[in-house]
């Protein structure tokens, strides 16, 4: 058997209806989920229907009918009390809320007085996507206040920007970078995907590929197919390298297709933004997405390395579950703690820890390349092929003995 087909043997073996099936079954609820909160999101930022009932003919009902023209679709409008059931009845398919006006509106603004504008919601359900929101009115309402609020002011000869006597300008200075007009909120809004998704996908590789060798490998033996692999005209050491070889194939396929389905999942919260973070340096070129698919590429052959030791110690198909434990949680733990804390940020033993893990690597290599940190990034590359290289070369060597029939080590 040579080399080639070792690794097509894997592959076979790995890519089967019970692996496939979930995977597509859950892309398939990412995008689901995603399109549905997509369309909520889509549905409460364009302009809304309403109705008005305007009963007052004073200067600030006609500015607060100004400002909710501006931002919502009126469907319907009335001037008298009366017209509230009326529109309320014809429209109630087509319309969120209808706005009434009193008749005293502008004469209780005249004399110093709070006037109040009733809001009828007509509510269609009580699901999520159902409720409506209320939002796009609290900022009608926030303009109609400021508009009033400018008009009074004028008329008693002061100037209207007392209302907002100054503004604010962000400058947001990181690793000595200099952002101007943006604020640590809204760069860790633009960071979000990026936070969330990496270190989310890579941990998916990980328990994937990883659990995928542990459990070839029990079943392998359950099977009494191990023991024919072995006595085949082929080196231990190839055996070894098909295995990793055909498991990171088929983890790597695997892991962009659940990457594509995920994505469109987180991006479905993602507002659109003006900020172009490219114009402050924090992009990514070519040779970072090369470092970046390189340290994906080691981190997944360390993982597979160490699951074929693991995996020595399977007696059959149901006890190599139990042995992915390990490996989930040195996925687990990097990604917890790259989500929620930057590496530069965190004490000492951590970043120790974190850099011992070699799964945490490619989840800090896009946020290094950002800021053109290359040091940590080749430095975690380095890392990461000594760390498979020794893990293999135990594989190896457990492969070269009979603790690979009998998962037992003696002493």
């Amino acid at each position: 058997m040579s080399f080639s087909s070792l690794v097509k043997k894997e592959i076979k073996e790995l890519l089967t209806p019970s692996t496939i099936l979930p995977m597509v079954a859950t892309v398939l609820l990412f995008a689901v989920l995603g399109n549905a909160f997509g369309n909520i999101a889509t549905e409460a930022e364009k302009k809304q229907d309403v109705a008005i009932v305007n009963c007052d003919n004073g200067l600030f009902s006609k500015i607060a009918i100004e400002e909710i023209k501006k931002f919502a679709n009126v469907k319907g409008e009335g001037k008298n009390e009366g017209d509230v059931n009326k529109l309320l009845d014809e429209l109630k398919d087509e319309i969120i809320c209808l706005i009434f006006i009193p008749n005293n509106f502008s004469e209780k603004i005249n004399t110093f007085q709070q006037a109040e504008i009733k809001v009828y919601w007509l509510v269609k359900g009580i699901g999520v996507s159902d409720i409506v929101s209320s939002a796009f009115l609290d900022n009608i309402f926030i303009n109609i206040r400021s508009r009033i609020s400018s008009e009074i002011i004028e008329e008693s000869g002061l100037n209207s920007t007392i209302l907002s006597p100054l503004t604010k300008n962000d400058i947001t200075i990181i690793k000595e970078k200099e952002m101007e007009g943006i604020s640590p909120q809204m760069l860790s809004n633009l960071l979000y995907s990026q936070s969330i998704t990496i270190p989310i996908i890579m941990m998916i590789i990980v328990m994937m590929g990883g659990g995928m060798v542990i459990s070839s490998m029990g079943l392998e033996k359950e099977n009494k197919t191990l023991e024919t692999l072995l006595t085949l005209p082929i080196r231990r050491s190839e055996i070894v390298l098909g295995k990793i070889t055909g498991s990171a194939i088929v983890g790597l396929i695997m892991a962009t297709i659940y990457m594509i389905g995920f994505s469109y999942y987180i991006n479905s919260f993602q507002r659109s933004s003006q900020i172009n973070l490219a114009n402050y340096g924090l992009s990514l070129g070519g040779y970072d997405y090369i470092l970046i698919a390189l340290s994906v590429f080691l981190a997944l052959t360390s993982a597979l390395a160490i699951c074929i030791v693991l995996g020595v110690f399977a007696k059959n198909y149901k006890s190599a579950q139990t042995l992915t434990l390990p490996l989930s949680m040195l996925a687990l733990i990097p990604m917890f703690l790259t989500m929620f804390k930057d590496f530069e940020t965190m004490p000492s033993l951590l970043k120790t820890l974190l850099f011992l893990i070699p799964f945490s690597h490619p989840m800090m290599a896009p946020r290094f390349l950002l800021f053109k940190n290359y040091f940590m990034v080749i430095g975690g590359l380095i890392y990461i092929a000594i760390f498979s290289a020794i893990f293999m070369t135990i594989a190896i060597k457990i492969f070269n003995t009979d603790k690979l029939i009998t998962g037992i080590i003696r002493k």
